[in-house]
């Protein structure tokens, strides 16, 4: 008997990943295609590439696989729609239909989103918040995501783009946003903005760390981690004013939402004793009284290499 399987799909503006995944988690098979080498090529011939991929995966099984419907996590993916509107990092910058293309090739359901919600609905399916009804996933990259799991539901919206808790405000007319905005969430705890505010604090203290010694260019969050665990003390300050930021948003959405745990998924979770105590400690001194110490602060447990595979591939699991 095949084994059924679902087609997850994670567009990303450098990389598209795709597997073959089953209904316990299991990827069969994976592959990647770039994405830039499509910008010349109109959004229906990058759509055809993605059929090839998933069909050459199929053929290229080693036990025989049934596949029973395509989950795609895009920026901007909507799901009552199915299409990616007014992706910022992509080429095909306007509004197309994922789910229109794909029907000209399979006969089988189609679901899109965008990725931090795929990535909750992945690690409510096959990760950590197993068994959870109520959660919150934020996605810490060179953005902010966020995916909202409300009494076993995900939280669309109006318009399916309810959840952009990066592009709320943290700091009134503070740094610019992508997005366009200023003094967004995103723009202090990215990771772009972990290193801009590393940056500033490196300028002011360059005598103090060993952090000074590596080109303003090169300079990386893997970088801020490994002095502090050599004892950077400046180091140190970055991932306690990270944390400290995370946990004072945090906290909102605690009042918000009330969330039986919070998910952060990303290379700064790597921080781990120099991030999360921080984190929980500031989260827990602004929430009310009867919110406090109820609400667990969680590494996501979907590893990085499928994490965004398995997201796309709960849509439809």
């Amino acid at each position: 008997m095949a084994t059924r399987v679902v087609a997850g799909i994670d567009i990303g503006g450098t990389n598209t990943k795709l597997g073959l995944v089953d209904q316990q988690g299991t990827t069969h098979r994976s592959q990647r295609i770039k994405t830039g080498e499509y910008s010349n090529s109109s959004f229906a011939e990058y759509m055809l590439a993605i059929r090839n991929c998933i069909e050459e995966m199929i053929k290229g099984a080693e036990q025989d696989l049934e596949l029973i419907g395509l989950g795609f996590g895009a920026p901007n993916g909507n799901h009552y729609t199915g299409t990616i509107e007014y992706a910022p990092n992509l080429v095909w910058n306007q509004i197309h239909s994922i789910t229109d293309e794909m029907k000209k090739y399979y006969n089988l359901p189609v679901a899109v989103t965008n990725d931090a919600n795929a990535a909750a609905l992945g690690e409510m399916k096959f990760g950590g918040a197993k068994g959870m009804q109520n959660f919150v996933m934020l996605t810490l990259g060179t953005g902010l995501g966020s995916g909202i799991i409300v009494n076993g539901q995900l939280v669309l919206g109006h318009d399916g783009f309810a959840g952009e808790i990066g592009h709320s405000s943290f700091v009134l007319d503070g740094r610019p946003c992508n997005c366009g905005n200023k003094g967004c969430f995103e723009a202090y705890v990215s990771s772009i903005g972990i290193l801009k505010s590393a940056r500033e604090l490196i300028q002011e203290n360059q005598e103090n760390t060993s952090l000074s010694s590596i080109p303003t260019e090169e300079l990386s969050v893997k970088h801020i981690h490994y002095a502090a665990m050599e004892g950077d003390a400046l180091s140190i300050q970055i991932f306690k004013q990270t944390g400290e930021a995370l946990g004072t948003k945090m906290a909102e959405i605690v009042s918000y939402l009330s969330p039986e745990a919070i998910f952060l998924f990303g290379g700064i979770t790597k921080a781990g004793d120099f991030l999360f105590p921080h984190i929980e400690g500031e989260m827990n001194r602004r929430v009310m009284k009867v919110f406090k110490n109820k609400v667990k602060v969680l590494p996501s447990e979907l590893s990085a290499q499928n994490a965004a595979i398995l997201g796309a591939s709960a849509l439809l699991w």
